[in-house]
Parts: structure tokens; C-alpha cells; sequence
């Protein structure tokens, strides 16, 4: 009917045995029906509630419908019951609706229904479908610790203000596609026991999710979240679906656990993503992710992971303290990773594109390799992955920087720049592999002046503790790089040298190897727990032929030796004449047999012009043959012979040191 009442309509406790048809009625004043019960159907479609309808605890026994109802005032539903259902489709509340503790078990329909105030549910019991398609919040919308034993259905709901189901039960399929939440979205400690449906929807503010928990699949994908996505502590006992959802503020999934596959393909972080202490026990689904500022997954745990990646991180990828459970493919473009205390308890392979690493004490349990990618990833569909983040001109190559307190006994690195990486803690380094071109930084080049003399280091491999702790000394010459904190020094240097020429030696790289002897020696001759005995034989050794590596230097010794060894055999050591030789006999009387003493004048020492073109010749060739150890014949004065012998046994020692840096160079 369409009655107008002009007054209060007072229906308090009242009951309807039969239909109750108020339709198109308007009630002016308040519409008092509290306590009522409606044994049959209740008519107030089209109706309008002028100052507001009051329906507290009344019941609802047949169909309620207050579809295109306008309630102008509050609307007042709490602990109402609706035995068969409520039908607000269309209705408009502009005031606040209250359906606090209301229990519905048939449907509820509120199909494109307007809330312009608050929306009360909290406690609310929605034993069949809830039907919220189109409907539009303006105000809070409130259904906290609400039960959903049927779908609950909010397909393009769009909420203007707060949005909150904390503690909300959905014990069937929560449908939120397309919906859109303008303001604050709050489903902390929510259930969902079956499918969770926000596939497209639009989060303008915050979305709350921590603790909740999806029992069903949670569907995320194309999802845009605006403000900060919170799902710490969620568990997604089923698939956790957010391919090419977007999260424009932070993402937070600290603690979150997932028991299944956990989709991320294609989803684009652009500012932090924590998932730090967070649990993937399914395929941790991270293709073509992309992540504009730092990434956290420190502490994070792969239970079954077998690939991670590839993706691309613009800023840091933390993950510090993981633990990888089963073989996984790593592939990151990233410009930092860190793997502080990572675990890796099985075969892994680390493919690298960008970035810088650390892996200061991360524990290989197995053989695990890290390599540079040279080309850009290819993904399961043939496609290489776009690299919008990294600019043409950025270098691809894979830099590390710590190796400090790692098991090298299972590690392999291919393809590496080691320039500014630390060595000094590692166990077994002697076993670390090396493949293709992995690069160590080199001595300062150029020659440089301290104290007014010109220095002047060979160029050679050397590890950035060696830069660190040079560039710490008092007077250290331009080229060597400080570093920060206490440098090691050379006792803890020489053997990570000499382990690392062990290594290089296992792999047949004689020339690496010498590099990492020479670097041993010079941490042996610095250290300050020799005697000076042996530094002074060190230092000398080092002199003569840079520990029998440098061939130049021991040329130039023996080019000098030979030199200084001519200059003195001209000067005092061939004498001043060939010495004559002198027959004396004696005839017998009578004739018979005559015998001769053959004596030779003692050489004289050389007086007058002794730098002749002569005496030159001769020096030369007693040079020349006490080089190779061998008697010139020549007739020398007692210095000659000295000094002859002085350069037989120096010469061919500077010889064979050149001979045997030159074999350290060529041979493999």
C-alpha cells in the first residue's frame, strides 16, 4: 500500500500473521517496529523512511523486502532476524545502517544498495548468500567479526570510507573483483575458508590483511594497491594469486606463511616489499616481478622453491639470513644483493645480471654456483625479460664484494668481477672453483714518488685487502683504495693468497697462480712475526727477481752484474801481458837424456791505458762464459781471479731466476 504516515508509526513488538505490505509507504516520522515479527512476507519496497526506521530485534520469518526503500534517517536493524532472507537491492540509507549482531539465513540482498552514512555489521550472521554487487559505501563500512556462511559477493562494491572485516568469518567463496576501496580496507585476522576473490580491485588507501588467513585460493591478480599493502602474518594455505597486481606504496608480507604456489608473475612493486621472515613451502612464483626500490627477504624460508625469478629489483634485494631447502634457480637483475647468512641446503645456481652482491657468511651445504649473465633472461615463453629499469649505458657485469666466513669447498663463480671482493675469513678457499673471465683488482699503475724516490709496483693481481691495508699505511703512494673499517693486514693476508694460488693452480692457470704467490711472498716479507733473517732474505729475493716472477728485473740485475763485472776485469783483473813461458834444462856431459822445467811469469798488474778495445774483448768473453758457469782461460791478475769467480757464482743464479720467471708466465 502506499500509506503515508504523517506521525511516528508505532509497531513495537507488534506481529503480522499474515503479509505486511507497506509498499511505496512513507513514514514522516519515526517508524517504530522494534521487537516486531513478521510472520509472513514484509512488503516495504519504494518506501521512505523520513526519519529513519527502527527494526531492532525484530523478526523476520518470510521474505523481507525494502528494495528502493529510502532511509533518510539512521536505519536500525541490530539483532534483527531474517529467517528468509533480506532484500535491500537498490535501497538507499542516508543516514547510518544498523544491522550490528543481525542474523540473516536465507540471502541478503543488497544489490547496488547506497549507504551514504556508516554501515553496521558488525557480528552480523549472513547464513546464505550476502549479495553486495554495485553497492556503494560513502561512509565506513563495518563487519567486523561478521560470519559469511554463504558467498559473500562485493563485485564492484566501490567503499568511499573505511572498510573494515577484521575478524570477519568467510566460510564460502568472498567475492571482491572490481571492487574498490578509497579509503582505509581492514580484513586483520579474517578468515577465509574457501576461495578469496579481489582479482582487479582497486585498494586507493591502505589494505589491511594481517593474520588473515585463506584457506581457499586467494585471488590478487591485477590488483592495484595504492596505499600500503599489509598482509603480515597472512596464511595462504592455498594458491596466493597476485600475477600482475600492482603495489604503488609499500607491500608487507613480513611472517607471512604460503603452503602453496604463491604467484607474484609479473607484479610490480614501486616502492619497498618486505617479506622478510616469510614462508614459501609451495614454488615461490616471482617471473617477470619487478621491484622499483629495495625488495626484503631476509630471513625468508624456500621450503620446496625450485626457482626464484627471474625478476628485476631497481634498488637492494635482501636476502640476508634465508634459507633455501631444496635445488633452486636463482635469476636476479638487481643493482644489490645481499645473501648475508643465507642457507642454501642444496645445489643452487645463482645467474646475475646488474649487481653487486655480498655473500658474507652464507652457507653452502652444496655445490652452488654463482655466475654472471651475460645476455638478458629468457623467460618459459621464449621472451627475453624487458629491463626498462636498467639503462643502456648501466653495466650488466656482477660484482662481488664479500666472501668473508663462506665454505668455498662447494663454490664455483663464473664470470665475476672481484675487484672490491674480501677474502680474508673464508674456509677451504684453496677449493674454490673459478670459470671464465672472473677479474681481481690490480697494483696501482704508473710509477709514483715517496721520499723523493720514484716507486714503482709491477702489475699483478691483488685481492682489496691488500689495496685496504697499503692505502692504511703512513706515506702510501697514490692508487691504493682505503677501505672502511680496520684493514686486515698482512698475516692474515698471506694465506688467503696462498690458498687462492692453490686454487688457481688446480685449475691450470699458472700465471693466476704466480700473481697470488707473488701477493704470499709480499704478505710473508711484511708480516711482523719473521725473523729478520728471513725478511732480509725475503727482501732479497724480491729485489733480484721479484720472487723468481719478474724476468726483467733479474735481467737487469744480471746486465748490471755483467757490466760491473767487465768494468773491473778491465780495470784490475786481466793482466798487463800475456805471461811468457820459460824452458830451463840441463845438458849432461857427455850427451844423454835433458830435462826441462817449464815455468810462466806471474801475471802483472795492469798499469797505463787498461780500457782498451782488447782488454774490452777479453772482459767480455770471461763475462760471457762465467754467465753459463764455464772457465774463460784467460790470464787474470789475483783480483781477476776473484772477481771471476765472484761472477761465476752470482751471474748464472740472476740467469736462472730470469729463466724461471719467464717458465711462471708461459706455462699452463
Amino acid at each position: 500500500m502506499s500509506a503515508t504516515f504523517k506521525g511516528g508509526a508505532g509497531f513495537g513488538s507488534a506481529t503480522f500473521e499474515g503479509n505486511a505490505g507497506f509498499v511505496s509507504a512513507t513514514f514522516k516520522g519515526g517508524a517504530r517496529f522494534g521487537s516486531a515479527t513478521f510472520k509472513g512476507d514484509a512488503w516495504f519496497e519504494s518506501a521512505t523512511f523520513e526519519s529513519g526506521g527502527g527494526f531492532m530485534s525484530a523478526t523476520f520469518k518470510g521474505g523481507a523486502r525494502f528494495g528502493s526503500a529510502t532511509f533518510k534517517g539512521d536505519a536500525w536493524f541490530e539483532s534483527a532476524t531474517f529467517e528468509s532472507g533480506g532484500g535491500f537491492m537498490s535501497a538507499t540509507f542516508e543516514g547510518d545502517a544498523w544491522f550490528e549482531s543481525a542474523t540473516f539465513k536465507g540471502d541478503a540482498g543488497f544489490v547496488s544498495a547506497t549507504f551514504e552514512g556508516g554501515a553496521w555489521f558488525e557480528s552480523a550472521t549472513f547464513k546464505g548468500d550476502a549479495r553486495f554487487e554495485s553497492a556503494t559505501f560513502k561512509g565506513d563500512a563495518r563487519f567486523e567479526s561478521a560470519t559469511f556462511k554463504g558467498d559473500a559477493r562485493f563485485r564492484s562494491a566501490t567503499f568511499k570510507g573505511d572498510a573494515w572485516f577484521r575478524s570477519a568469518t568467510f566460510k564460502s567463496d568472498a567475492g571482491f573483483v572490481s571492487a574498490t576501496f578509497k579509503s582505509d580496507a581492514g580484513f586483520v585476522s579474517a578468515t577465509f575458508k574457501s576461495g578469496a576473490a579481489f582479482g582487479s580491485a582497486t585498494f586507493e588507501s591502505d589494505a589491511g590483511f594481517g593474520s588473515a588467513t585463506f584457506k581457499g585460493d586467494a585471488g590478487f591478480g591485477s590488483a592495484t594497491f595504492k596505499g600500503n599493502a599489509q598482509f603480515e602474518s597472512a596464511t595462504f594455505e592455498d594458491y596466493a594469486w597476485f600475477k600482475s597486481a600492482t603495489f604503488k606504496d609499500d607491500a608487507r608480507f613480513e611472517s607471512a606463511t604460503f603452503e602453496d604456489y604463491a604467484a607474484f608473475v609479473s607484479a610490480t612493486f614501486e616502492d619497498e616489499a618486505g617479506f622478510v621472515s616469510a614462508t614459501f613451502e609451495g614454488e615461490a612464483g616471482f617471473v617477470s616481478a619487478t621491484f622499483k626500490r629495495d625488495a626484503w627477504f631476509g630471513s625468508a624460508t624456500f621450503v620446496t622453491a625450485d626457482q626464484f625469478g627471474p625478476l628485476l629489483c631497481a634498488g637492494r634485494l635482501v636476502l640476508s639470513g634465508a634459507m633455501f631447502g631444496s635445488p633452486v634457480t636463482l635469476s636476479i637483475a638487481a643493482r644489490r644483493v645481499e645473501c648475508r647468512r643465507t642457507r642454501w641446503s642444496s645445489t643452487a645456481e645463482i645467474r646475475l645480471r646488474y649487481a653487486t652482491v655480498d655473500f658474507a657468511h652464507a652457507v653452502f651445504e652444496y655445490p652452488l654456483t654463482i655466475a654472471a649473465e651475460p645476455d638478458p633472461f629468457v623467460l618459459n615463453d621464449g621472451r627475453p625479460l624487458a629491463e626498462d629499469l636498467f639503462p643502456s649505458a648501466y653495466d650488466p657485469a656482477v660484482r662481488v664484494v664479500s666472501l668473508r666466513g663462506v665454505d668455498a669447498a662447494h663454490l664455483v663463480l663464473a664470470d665475476l668481477d672481484l675487484w672490491e671482493c674480501l677474502f680474508t675469513g673464508t674456509v677451504h678457499l684453496d677449493q674454490l672453483r673459478l670459470e671464465g673471465a672472473c677479474t681481481f683488482n690490480t697494483a696501482p699503475p704508473a710509477v709514483h714518488w715517496r721520499r723523493w724516490l720514484p716507486v714503482r709496483f709491477t702489475e699483478r693481481r691483488v685481492l682489496a685487502e691488500e689495496h685496504h691495508w697499503r692505502a692504511s699505511l703512513p706515506g702510501a703512494v697514490p692508487g691504493w683504495v682505503p677501505g672502511s673499517g680496520r684493514a686486515a693486514g698482512p698475516l692474515q693476508l698471506a694465506p688467503v693468497y696462498r690458498a687462492l694460488r692453490k686454487a688457481f693452480e688446480d685449475g691450470k692457470h699458472e700465471p693466476g697462480a704466480a700473481d697470488f704467490y707473488y701477493g704470499e711472498m709480499e704478505m710473508r716479507r711484511h708480516a711482523g712475526d719473521i725473523p729478520r733473517s728471513e725478511r732480509g732474505l725475503l727482501t732479497t729475493y724480491w729485489a733480484l727477481s721479484g720472487y723468481g716472477l719478474r724476468a726483467s728485473r733479474a735481467l737487469a740485475w744480471l746486465g748490471a752484474a755483467m757490466l760491473l763485472t767487465i768494468l773491473l776485469l778491465v780495470a784490475f783483473g786481466l793482466a798487463q801481458d800475456t805471461p811468457k813461458q820459460t824452458a830451463t834444462g840441463t845438458v849432461p856431459a857427455g850427451g844423454g837424456k835433458v830435462t826441462f822445467e817449464i815455468d810462466k811469469d806471474d801475471p802483472q798488474d795492469p798499469t797505463g791505458n787498461r780500457f782498451t778495445g782488447e782488454r774490452f774483448e777479453k772482459a767480455l768473453n770471461v763475462t760471457l762464459n762465467s754467465v753459463v758457469f764455464r772457465t774463460s782461460g784467460q790470464d787474470l791478475t789475483t783480483a781477476g781471479t776473484y772477481i771471476e769467480m765472484t761472477s761465476r757464482l752470482t751471474e748464472p743464479v740472476l740467469l736462472g731466476l730470469a729463466v724461471l720467471a719467464i717458465r711462471n708466465r708461459v706455462k699452463r
